[in-house]
């Protein structure tokens, strides 16, 4: 049948590694049953994804090869075009994983791919079938067989001590008597003595235990990626760069704060499934949840920001409802390979949504809404819900913030000028610190606070 892999003899297989394939342009042409549309590669630190645009649905083989590593790939019926070809130089060197790709025929009616990896890896290769502006697709997901953590590269960004905080007449530097007053100052608002010691310091010293102010984590996942590019608007302008552009302005500013720290479901231009994203924020033990979108609509006038938390009783409006699913047909546009979908990642989105979340959630949504109304219009003037798949962490408060509609063209210069994204990520983060300054964060555990 149509896209379903096809045996290959182990004979045939070991003569893809006693020689070169070569890209010549004498090779014969394949009968024209079909024809690529497209090669897109998409590297990125997680894993690199290779899709393959067809006109018709083909029948493929692949395998992982040791000594040198290698994955090879064997697709039916398809011609060696030029599109083809320029594969190998969509490969990059800064790529994790794939060093780089050799493609020619194999044997009649056969093309044959070889990456040559730069470390063992999980592939994960699938059929998509024709969705949106695409058609037939063949997935390459080469993941490596021992994957980043994501906690441990949040150990970069620690709190340190009050006495291990580098002091400038420590250093060398002379304190003139103008930064002593604005220190004194500085020490008065913060409920300082004349040592410098917090209230939670003198409380240590009179109890002799640490009151311990632990670090906030807080994932911000930027809409969208890769094969996924979200609302495009009238400018050409793609969604999936304006939401990345945001977060990381957003994590930047996170990340000066001495008590919080920043997560990033995606940090360049790769698809991340739905699940995924939330997978991601729970492994981090995140303390927020904050999704960046811009918004879009079916008439141009459509403007404003907006914010959205899950929902367990519906859409609280039609249009929430259809923004929801246009949002979670991202893994359609994406592509998921369903065939290793998690069922307790799927019990996660689909169950186990609480009362205690969406309340919480709430209260982060209405605190980021009334920033960012001093910086752009409202679309709705309260937090709207909807079953957002991308909301659903069970213990993980979680906002999805449209910053404005891309689809309205002044809107969408909005959202390309620098100095708006700017004033967007800090509207959202003091929101944040306004939800925490009434909502102080649990402790969790040695982990996950350092």
């Amino acid at each position: 049948m149509p896209g379903r892999p096809f045996p290959l003899s182990r004979r045939d297989f070991l003569r893809a590694t006693s020689g070169s394939l070569l890209l010549a342009a004498t090779s014969p042409l394949f009968a024209q049953s079909s024809s690529i549309v497209a090669v897109r590669v998409w590297p990125s630190r997680d894993y690199t994804r290779v899709t393959l645009e067809l006109e018709a649905p083909l029948r493929y083989a692949h395998q992982v090869l040791k000594g040198p590593d290698r994955l090879v790939v064997d697709i039916e019926d398809l011609e060696l075009s030029g599109k083809l070809k320029d594969i190998v130089s969509k490969v990059t060197p800064n790529d994790l994983y794939i060093g780089s790709v050799r493609a020619g025929q194999f044997k009649q009616r056969v093309v044959r791919l070889v990456f040559d990896l730069k470390q063992e890896i999980n592939p994960q290769v699938f059929a998509l079938k024709p969705v949106g502006e695409y058609g037939h697709r063949l997935v390459l997901d080469l993941y490596p067989v021992n994957p980043p953590d994501p906690l441990l590269a949040l150990m970069d960004k620690q709190a340190l001590p009050a006495d291990m905080v580098p002091r400038d007449d420590k250093a060398g530097g002379e304190v003139k008597p103008a930064e002593k007053a604005d220190r004194k100052d500085e020490r008065a608002d913060k409920g300082e003595d004349k040592a410098g010691r917090s209230e939670a310091a003198k409380a240590e010293t009179r109890t002799g235990r640490a009151q311990v102010t632990r670090m906030i984590t807080i994932a911000l996942d930027p809409g969208h990626g890769g094969e996924d590019p979200g609302a495009v608007g009238r400018r050409g302008t793609y969604e999936k760069h304006v939401t990345l552009a945001v977060a990381k302005r957003l994590k930047a500013k996170i990340d000066a704060e001495p008590n919080m720290r920043t997560m990033l479901t995606r940090d360049s231009d790769y698809f991340v499934p739905l699940g995924v994203r939330v997978q991601k924020a729970r492994k981090v033990e995140a303390d927020l949840f904050v999704s960046i979108h811009a918004d879009a609509w079916v008439k141009p006038t459509a403007r404003g920001s907006s914010v959205f938390a899950l929902s367990e009783r519906g859409a609280t409006s039609s249009a929430a409802g259809w923004l929801a699913k246009k949002e979670n047909d991202a893994d359609l546009i994406g592509g998921v390979n369903l065939g290793t979908h998690d069922k307790d990642l799927a019990r996660v989105l689909l169950d186990l949504s609480t009362t205690a979340q969406i309340n919480d959630s709430l209260k982060l949504g209405r605190a980021v809404l009334a920033e960012l109304g001093n910086i752009n219009d409202l679309h709705k003037a309260s937090v709207e819900q909807a079953g957002f798949a991308v909301l659903k962490a069970p213990d993980i408060p979680s906002i999805l913030v449209e910053t404005a509609f891309i689809s309205n063209p002044d809107e969408e210069k909005r959202l390309l000028d620098e100095s708006y994204q700017d004033k967007m990520a800090t509207s959202i983060l003091k929101g944040i610190k306004a939800y925490f300054a009434k909502n102080p964060p649990l402790a969790k555990s040695r982990m996950a606070s350092l």
